[in-house]
């Protein structure tokens, strides 16, 4: 398997070459020779390349001087040793992402780490399946670090503490670790992806936010977290004493909780207790199959339960007029309910809009059987029609009436009130339904065959 520095050389040429070569021509133009590192980009790219090692440490070093951005996805890296090599050789990497490659091994003792790499400010380590005690090492070699990628390593559980544990001390029921720390472990950070890992409770991911005091973006989609209370689980016991869900995130401005196992409003509820918390992710919950509601409905409800939240499943900031709107629709939705089903935020609302009068009930949808006369020559009849029935489905419920069939036929809709000033209009659309032409009891749909047209055409 080739060396990043082997890979390198595949890619820009062993000398840093990067002019065509032009011995056979004609004219000889001296181009000057260009040093070997202008050849290499700053954001260099690397992914699939089989690497597994750095290569010689002097020929690295003089290529990848001005890297600042590696993406060595993707690749057979599996010992922490070589990665340590690589940045030694690429002292201003500020984004290093090496995903996908099997980084288990221990950071062993020998290589203990301290504060030395200052520049690297990002790093992704999504499905490396790094052990929490390399991260710990890696954190605290790190002191820069703003952004850190965990997605998809399989963690069940959080464990920062620095301290040995064993399987004994996970419980059987959550598998969470029953090790519970507040001590800060990085202030510098701010954005943490941690999606697609099997962590079920949120008290495993409040560590984070105590880990990451500073932290600002959480993203844990994908996570099967089943309720956002602090220790719902009986078997562990509640050691949290009164400690709230959002506790551990006191600066947390964006989280990302879609594809999660919510499923009470209860839950929404908690996060609008999140001081710092003004954008924020909640599509795909098991509470919105259960709460039959329109997805209008349905962000209505959630702009008026989130007061600090100002982006909502993307897009732009909700408007003012929106969330006026909002909260006195769910004054009214809560009015209609027994008082004990209402929250406490309806009691809020309606101390800031005070009780407001029920909308009058305006059904606006169309009638939905109305009686046609159906005329073809000298024959008519009046018919009980469905106006959600299509044109297509409605010709040939009329082929015995036509006496032809519904491919030669043409219908044509005539409006009682407009029958003197506008005439028939023909039904072209077969899929359009009898609905979309307004069509009341007492008009008249006219049938006529195409084949008659076109034997008039003829003559």
């Amino acid at each position: 398997m080739p060396s990043l520095l082997e890979a390198l050389e595949r890619k820009y040429g062993a000398k840093g070459e990067v002019n065509p070569s032009i011995d056979d021509m004609p004219v000889a133009i001296f181009v000057p020779k260009r040093s070997p590192r202008l050849s290499v980009p700053t954001l260099l790219v690397l992914n699939d390349c089989d690497i597994d090692c750095a290569g010689d440490a002097c020929a690295l070093a003089d290529k990848c001087a001005d890297v600042v951005e590696l993406d060595l996805a993707n690749n057979k890296l599996t010992e922490w040793q070589e990665v340590f090599a690589i940045l030694e050789q690429t002292p201003h990497v500020r984004f290093l992402n090496l995903s996908f490659n099997r980084l288990t091994a221990q950071i062993q003792a020998a290589q203990a780490l301290q504060p030395k790499w200052d520049s690297l400010s990002h790093l992704v380590l999504n499905s490396t399946y790094v052990g929490w005690p390399s991260v710990l090492g890696l954190l605290k070699a790190l002191p820069a670090l703003e952004e850190l990628h965990l997605s998809l390593n399989e963690y069940s559980y959080v464990d920062l503490s620095g301290k040995e544990t064993n399987e004994k001390e996970r419980c059987e029921a959550c598998s969470r670790l029953n090790v519970d720390t507040t001590e800060p472990v990085h202030e510098q950070l701010k954005k943490l992806h941690f999606s697609g890992n099997p962590v079920s409770s949120w008290r495993e991911i409040s560590k984070l936010g105590y880990a990451f005091p500073n932290l600002e973006t959480l993203l844990v989609n994908e996570c099967p977290i089943k309720t956002l209370e602090p220790d719902p689980c009986e078997k562990c016991g509640d050691n949290n004493g009164n400690k709230k869900s959002h506790d551990a995130f006191t600066h947390l401005r964006f989280l990302n909780l879609n594809n999660t196992g919510l499923a009470t409003w209860d839950e929404v509820d908690r996060l609008a207790s999140f001081p710092a918390l003004r954008s924020l992710r909640v599509q795909g919950w098991p509470l919105w199959e259960r709460f039959e509601s329109t997805e209008h409905e349905r962000r209505l409800l959630l702009v008026a339960r989130l007061p600090r939240v100002r982006t909502l499943n993307g897009g732009g900031a909700v408007p003012a007029d929106e969330r006026d709107s909002a909260e006195r629709a769910f004054i009214r939705y809560y009015m209609e309910k027994p008082e004990a089903d209402r929250p406490d935020r309806y009691w809020e609302l309606v101390g800031v809009h005070g009780k407001l009068d029920p909308l009058v009930s305006v059904d606006l949808r169309p009638e939905k059987r109305v009686q046609i006369t159906f005329t073809c020559g000298d024959t008519s009849e009046v018919r009980t029609v469905d106006v959600y029935r299509t044109v297509s489905d409605l010709k040939t419920r009329l082929e015995r009436l036509a006496g032809f069939p519904a491919s030669k036929m043409r219908l044509f809709y005539v409006d009682q009130e407009l029958r003197d000033t506008q005439g028939p209009e023909e039904m072209k659309y077969p899929t359009k339904q009898l609905y979309s032409y307004n069509i009341r009891s007492g008009d008249e749909i006219i049938i006529d065959s195409k084949l008659k047209h076109t034997i008039s055409s003829t003559a």
